[in-house]
């Protein structure tokens, strides 16, 4: 950690970045906290509605020109962009779990997959820009073609705030599009302003991509619902998620948005108990559980919960809570005392009033949340009708297979697992489960690259006529 502990006292400032240029506040500085020791080392200041339009506007002026942009030259500028961040390792990590609260790993995770997301869009780029058809006619040549969508919106969250930013900017820049990113304001380094410098430092061209960091109330609200976006693109909770998606409906724009989920983890009565036990820990308590793809509801059959909670608890009382800077610890602080505030004071306590048990954890000291497992938690308490999005553990017992398929399908998820030591068993339980992604035997994982292309361009059809044809006669020209 000695390396890392050589930026413990670095200090930031998030700008505006719009047009290629930096600008200076236009309102107070609003500080950004360490999260472990809660103390100010960065500042941002909101920007306001006349800036995020001129970031838009800049936006679409540049876009035609960057589209014509050739696709190697566009892929070299995001190896460059990647070439940046990778020469500022350490210093990143270290800001990473500052601004986040997450450990080294998850910093590295971070970083990790920002840096191949910008070289896989590098790659992906030169490899596919449409494609040939079967053609309609004798003599037709048929062709498919991406083009850009055009200016991208792109609100990111505070948990994961540079690689969810890049899993749209890479891309949305790869295939020619120009974006106008608005950083979290727990992270608003991280996710806006060091991207902006290394873009910048890699030679982007003015105007291709700006950053607006500020508040959701104005800057959020104000570039979402700027009518000159092809594309808004949010990562965040529900609520906001459905008011973008509602509002980009009056006016049928595109918006793609990636919501919170009550996602459920299924041990079903054969399952191989310590590996299931091992993989709900990791998948429930990663980052504190403050991801969107977190194991929050602990669904398990009678016979497998006494052996299963065991094997849960033993695990959890071994996992160290600490400063991820200074020591060597398993979690973080929670990102902050609103947040904290929220799962413990709103969803834990009001389930432990109603029956649920702590099994282990249950206390904290400031942003410090020791891991939690709840026992006795049944269908009607919140910690399991709501996202939890902290480091809580709730274990439900059914009596059935098709008890626990009613629980899991009974809420919005976004990505289940199912335990069994019969493969196709879990697999027939997966199919059956209402959700995107399903794993059997296995925690959360990220897969993506394939649906990036249709994610960030338009399909253009170009009919080419290569022999004469003869139309009706009704078509030619009368004397």
């Amino acid at each position: 950690m000695s390396s890392l502990s050589a930026h413990a006292t670095t200090t930031y400032e998030s700008r505006a970045y719009i047009d290629g240029v930096f600008e200076a506040p236009t309102a107070e500085w609003i500080p950004v906290l360490e999260k472990s020791t809660g103390t100010p080392f960065a500042r941002y200041s909101n920007s306001n509605p006349e800036q995020v339009d001129r970031a838009v506007r800049a936006a679409r002026r540049s876009q035609s020109r960057w589209a014509a942009t050739s696709a190697s030259e566009r892929s070299e500028l995001l190896r460059a962009f990647a070439a940046q961040l990778a020469a500022r390792h350490d210093e990143l990590i270290a800001l990473i779990i500052r601004e986040t609260g997450g450990t080294a790993e998850k910093a590295e995770e971070e970083l990790g997959q920002s840096i191949n997301q910008l070289l896989n869009s590098a790659t992906q780029v030169t490899e596919n820009a449409g494609a040939i058809l079967p053609p309609y006619k004798e003599g037709k040549i048929s062709l498919s073609r991406a083009v850009p969508l055009g200016v991208i919106g792109l609100i990111v969250p505070w948990n994961y705030p540079m690689s969810l930013a890049m899993r749209a900017l890479a891309p949305g820049l790869a295939y020619g599009n120009t974006v106008v990113l608005k950083p979290a304001e727990l992270t608003p380094i991280a996710g806006g302003q060091i991207l902006a410098e290394a873009a910048h430092a890699a030679g982007f061209p003015a105007g291709v991509f700006s950053v607006v960091p500020g508040d959701g109330p104005v800057t959020g609200r104000t570039l979402s619902e700027h009518p000159d976006l092809d594309l808004v693109h949010f990562t965040g909770s529900f609520e906001v998620g459905h008011q973008i998606a509602n509002f980009a409906a009056k006016s049928f724009r595109r918006v793609a948005t990636e919501l919170g989920g009550d996602n459920a983890f299924v041990v079903l009565d054969d399952a191989d108990i310590d590996q299931a036990a091992s993989c709900a820990v990791w998948s429930a308590l990663w980052y504190q559980g403050q991801t969107c793809i977190t194991a929050g509801r602990h669904i398990v059959m009678r016979s497998a919960a006494e052996a299963f909670t065991d094997a849960v608890v033993a695990r959890v009382q071994k996992l160290t809570v600490g400063d991820p800077l200074r020591d060597t610890v398993d979690l973080g602080p929670i990102i902050s005392e609103v947040q904290r505030d929220r799962f413990h004071a709103g969803l834990v306590l009001p389930s432990i009033d109603a029956g649920a048990r702590v099994a282990v954890g249950g206390a904290f000291d400031g942003l410090f949340y020791q891991p939690t497992v709840l026992t006795g938690v049944t269908p009607d308490m919140p910690v399991f009708t709501e996202e939890i999005f902290g480091p809580v553990m709730p274990i439900t017992i059914v009596d059935s297979e098709d008890e626990a398929l009613e629980l899991v399908n009974r809420h919005r998820t976004l990505m289940n697992s199912v335990f069994s030591g019969d493969q196709l068993r879990g697999l027939e339980f997966a199919q059956r489960v209402k959700a995107n992604e399903v794993h059997v035997n296995d925690g959360y994982a990220r897969h993506g690259g394939e649906g990036q292309l249709d994610g960030y361009t338009n399909r253009q059809w170009i009919g080419i006529q290569r022999t004469p044809t003869r139309y009706p006669v009704w078509a030619e020209a009368r004397p």
